[in-house]
């Protein structure tokens, strides 16, 4: 009976051990992460000023991921189009479909379907890309050469995901209640003039700078992450893959709850 207790407690120590020590690890590595992010960003301004870099990777990461957000836009807003219209029409109520799609895909769908877009694209790429270069030593050539590695590769691409999320999410919104409105009032028959009225009625300012101010933590939230996961990757090609997917659910996880805290402001 005693050696059975002892069993039972030994393996609750072991659990609750094991959960301890992983939680540990992420503080530790949260507050790693936040000082490395806080470092690369308090070099903006230090020269060589990075500006050409600042712009290839925004076009990168920003020209780059435009068409798998127009895609994802586009049929996001002729789903929810779909969706709402045959649930509206249960009540009589298809006249909101416009409102109905718009403020969804403003407040919610826009900033996050889109920042898992850039994830998958642009993250996972930024993890890797640097985690390669941990691989191939070209950090350690940079610190050889005089050149700071945190400037020259991490902030230019944190500062270009905080300004290209925002931009693709207005373009992913645009294109979304476009496409609702093509298969609402094109394809379903609703009134035009309804669809634009209850839209422009309905959608207020407050719903606008939610969205974008979402569009920009998510983005910079994304950099912080998708840099410091591959700065601190083990230099092996086993390493370089394992901190890419860490990369990647680690800041999809973090959008959603980022969004569920941001969006208790903008109620």
């Amino acid at each position: 009976m005693s050696n059975g207790m002892s069993s039972n407690q030994s393996s609750a120590t072991m659990f609750f051990g094991s959960m301890g020590r992983y939680a540990m690890r992420g503080i530790e590595q949260l507050g790693d992460g936040t000082r490395l992010g806080l470092h690369a960003l308090s070099l903006i301004f230090a020269r060589p000023w990075q500006g050409k870099h600042f712009v290839l990777q925004l076009y990168a990461l920003g020209v780059g991921s435009l068409i798998i957000i127009i895609i994802t836009g586009a049929f996001t807003g002729m789903v929810l189009a779909l969706q709402g219209y045959y649930t509206l029409a249960k009540f009589g109520s298809e006249s909101l479909l416009g409102a109905g799609v718009g403020m969804s895909i403003i407040r919610e769908l826009g900033p996050v379907l889109g920042a898992f877009m850039i994830i998958g694209r642009a993250g996972s790429s930024i993890t890797a890309e640097i985690g390669i270069m941990r691989v191939t030593e070209q950090t350690d050539a940079l610190e050889m050469m005089a050149v700071n590695p945190k400037q020259r590769i991490l902030l230019p691409r944190i500062v270009a995901t905080t300004i290209a999320v925002p931009l693709l999410v207005s373009i992913f919104d645009v294109v979304g209640i476009a496409t609702g409105y093509i298969v609402g009032v094109e394809m379903l028959g609703v009134n035009s003039g309804a669809y634009m009225a209850e839209l422009i009625a309905k959608l207020e300012m407050i719903d606008l700078n939610g969205g974008w101010v979402k569009a920009g933590v998510f983005g910079f939230m994304i950099g912080m992450i998708c840099t410091y996961m591959g700065y601190r990757a083990t230099p092996t090609t086993e390493g370089v893959a394992k901190a890419t997917t860490q990369a990647v659910v680690i800041a999809s996880v973090g959008v959603l709850i980022m969004d569920y805290i941001l969006t208790s402001f903008y109620l």
